[in-house]
């Protein structure tokens, strides 16, 4: 950036593209893999931009009023966002997450002013694997807060403000980056948000992109598969539970990746390439050498770098190395 910003809202987004070659030499396929480094947003992950989108739509419609309370069920990174917006615009801001989330985030939303509220997990649960069970509870929880505190919900399930944020920042950027030159887009559904405002934009400018969903091996709830285990370790998503912003008419395929896909290749970017992402990152990576080695040979794939491996230095992806 090239101008003095007033606030750091205004630092989100214009995140930089990076193409992956090393990587793509490492695993020996012919192909590109075009990766959006969404940590580098203030709050180091893509719901910086929703979070910014939702709460901008809400004072514009007037849903949102000057001082009221802002509440949203949150896995850490759209509570961390909705944290940056509002104590920048003076919004009381509370976050109500499952016990199953890495500490980091709770930590980073806190030291950013918002209030947390921890939600036990479903029984039977585990740290670290937060299943839609866990998340049933968590959206309990906040609807009363909601109630109680008669704030304004940034649901980031349900406002199209979240589809909108990347079908109007994320997608236009990263085409645009590319050399308006993106074949196929693989994506690791959260809320749907960045799948299904990627995807419309890209099948846009691009009537022959091809879009891929991503899911864990254990939980394909979106593709009707069978859920053998829906407490995976791939956090953000993976929920096994409806997406009303997920849009079925945009998917031209679904892919499985594993637990130990998505860490082991989250490491390989570390190492390979200095990328230091999160779990679902390394689920979009693996997804997109998935597809260069089979259907996609030679193609450009996009993938979002979701968030930073620095949320996660407690838990099984960089813990024990």
């Amino acid at each position: 950036m090239s101008k003095l910003l007033k606030s750091a809202v205004e630092a989100i987004g214009a995140t930089p593209l990076v193409e992956l070659s090393r990587l793509v030499r490492h695993y020996g396929v012919k192909g590109r893999i075009l990766a959006k480094l969404e940590y580098m947003n203030p709050g180091h992950s893509k719901k910086d931009r929703i979070a910014r989108q939702m709460i901008e739509e809400a004072e514009k419609s007037g849903a949102l009023r000057a001082g009221q309370t802002v509440v949203e069920l949150t896995s850490g990174n759209t509570g961390i966002g909705l944290a940056i917006v509002c104590a920048v615009k003076g919004y009381p801001f509370v976050a109500v997450m499952s016990h199953g989330n890495s500490v980091e985030r709770v930590r980073m939303m806190a030291a950013l002013g918002a209030e947390v509220v921890m939600v036990e997990q479903a029984c039977g649960s585990k740290p670290g694997e937060v299943s839609g069970a866990d998340l049933a509870l968590v959206e309990e929880r906040a609807q009363k807060i909601v109630q109680k505190r008669r704030a304004f919900r940034a649901d980031q399930f349900k406002l199209l403000a979240n589809v909108h944020a990347h079908e109007r920042g994320t997608a236009p950027e990263a085409w645009k980056q590319s050399g308006r030159r993106i074949d196929v887009f693989a994506d690791f559904p959260g809320s749907g948000g960045s799948f299904t405002g990627c995807a419309r934009f890209l099948k846009r400018v691009n009537p022959r992109a091809r879009c891929y969903a991503i899911e864990p091996a254990t939980a394909p709830f979106l593709a009707g598969g069978t859920v053998t285990n829906p407490a995976h370790k791939i956090q953000g998503g993976g929920y096994s539970s409806p997406l009303p912003l997920f849009d079925l008419s945009l998917v031209d395929g679904y892919l499985k990746i594993s637990d130990k896909q998505a860490i082991a290749t989250a490491r390989d970017l570390a190492r390979h390439e200095g990328v230091f992402g999160g779990f679902s990152s390394g689920a979009n990576t693996a997804a997109a050498i998935q597809l260069l080695q089979e259907s996609e040979k030679g193609k450009t794939i996009l993938v979002l770098i979701c968030d930073s491996g620095l949320k996660y230095l407690s838990t099984d992806l960089y813990r024990d190395l």
